[in-house]
């Protein structure tokens, strides 16, 4: 099944702006004080998107959404450069925060809180994981222990959270909590808030292994936020429900952007090796340089069959929660290997900042991790064969 001729053009475009324009910004010294893009950096970037043409494409200009296999080549395109995704404006968190606001925001909210996102004027952050020395929530949101109570016409939220992207100096928040009573009670509930807001703390933005994405990752305190009942995203006591909507298609954005990374990665490695002589000849004509050049054409081939895959399935209208949670855990772990064979090939080189190779290696390191770390994907695809069999022999 080919991909349509708008998605061909779309994705033309954006790997020419990335390749021309953004690349040359990799080495911009205006960077926060762990190595993420500033604001200021973004947004300049943005406004050359927004002239080219490029500027949030996934999303067309009636509002309407490429299909997630459109969206797949699109964004691939945009993670040739760890910049790339920033830049057309579709970067996670923001990315899978406009796809939510989209399927379920009231006109007031699209209106309000999705419009400044698409339009590349505004980054956002999404609330829900929570301290894991507290035992909030991380893997498991059913632990979540921010609270959320009903006083009048506004809505009360309390509680911690940690590893919220780009909370600092985001200008948009979805915040999630556990409703404390009333009908909705034990269910959780998602908050749009306008940021800053002095009842939402940062707390601390610690250093972390990757640093591409701007604001780092916050721990906040939420003291005793009102937040007005229209506010609230859907209803009350779906939380759970919207979250899934969301991180089934973010897992599977993540894939698609750091695949363009390590596309751009091995394009580097393969170009060292080729050019770089040892003992009398080219590295890639050594077995053990040349055979993990093409073990990396084999990853890259292999993950970009399980995104096209799980985006055919979501674009079905399933929630798609075992496909990308198959997919998650193979592409992040292929393209783990690929970039993690990049910096073998090109040696003491390969872990120096003088190319993207060691970035690449720590963004997609962390990647294993964030959106459900391969552990929990597998624990949660045995689940399911635990279920199929005893369905399977329930008459036995």
């Amino acid at each position: 099944m080919s991909i349509s001729h708008r998605a061909s053009a779309i994705a033309e475009k954006v790997e020419t702006f990335v390749r021309d324009v953004i690349v040359p910004y990799e080495g911009d010294p205006r960077r926060d004080h762990h190595g993420a893009p500033t604001d200021e950096l973004v947004m300049e970037m943005r406004e050359k998107a927004r002239a080219a043409g490029v500027l949030t494409p996934h999303i067309l200009d009636d509002g309407d959404h490429l299909t997630q296999r459109e969206t797949a080549v699109v964004l691939q395109k945009s993670g040739l450069s760890p910049l790339g995704p920033l830049a057309v404006n579709v970067m996670a968190p923001d990315e899978g925060n406009m796809y939510l606001l989209g399927k379920v925001g009231s006109d007031m909210i699209k209106e309000r809180f999705l419009a400044p996102l698409v339009n590349g004027s505004a980054r956002s952050a999404f609330f829900m994981t929570e301290p894991a020395a507290a035992g909030g929530a991380g893997s498991d949101p059913s632990m979540m222990q921010t609270t959320c109570r009903l006083d009048g016409n506004h809505w009360v939220i309390n509680g911690r959270k940690a590893f919220i992207t780009g909370a600092d100096g985001a200008k948009v928040g979805i915040v999630m909590a556990k409703a404390a009573d009333g009908a909705a009670a034990g269910g959780a509930c998602m908050f749009l808030v306008d940021l800053p807001d002095p009842a939402i703390r940062i707390e601390h933005v610690p250093n972390t292994i990757d640093n591409s994405m701007p604001g780092g990752h916050a721990t906040v305190i939420i003291d005793n936020l009102r937040v007005p009942a229209d506010q609230m995203l859907g209803e009350a006591g779906e939380g759970f429900k919207y979250a899934q909507i969301r991180l089934s298609p973010a897992r599977l954005s993540h894939c698609m952007r750091w695949y363009g990374c390590c596309v751009r990665a091995h394009e580097i490695a393969s170009d060292y090796a080729n050019r770089r002589m040892a003992f009398g000849k080219a590295l890639i004509d050594h077995e053990g340089v040349g055979f993990m050049l093409a073990e990396n054409l084999i990853d890259l081939k292999t993950a970009e069959l399980m995104i096209d895959w799980c985006a055919t399935v979501l674009d079905t209208g399933s929630l798609g929660t075992v496909e990308s949670s198959m997919t998650k855990v193979s592409v992040s772990e292929a393209l783990m290997r690929i970039a993690d064979r990049c910096v073998q090939v090109m040696g003491g080189t390969g872990v120096t900042d003088a190319t993207i190779v060691e970035q690449v290696f720590r963004e997609i390191r962390a990647f294993r991790i964030y959106d459900g770390p391969t552990e929990v994907h597998k624990w949660s695809l045995a689940k399911k064969i635990k279920r199929d069999w005893k369905a399977s022999n329930a008459e036995d």
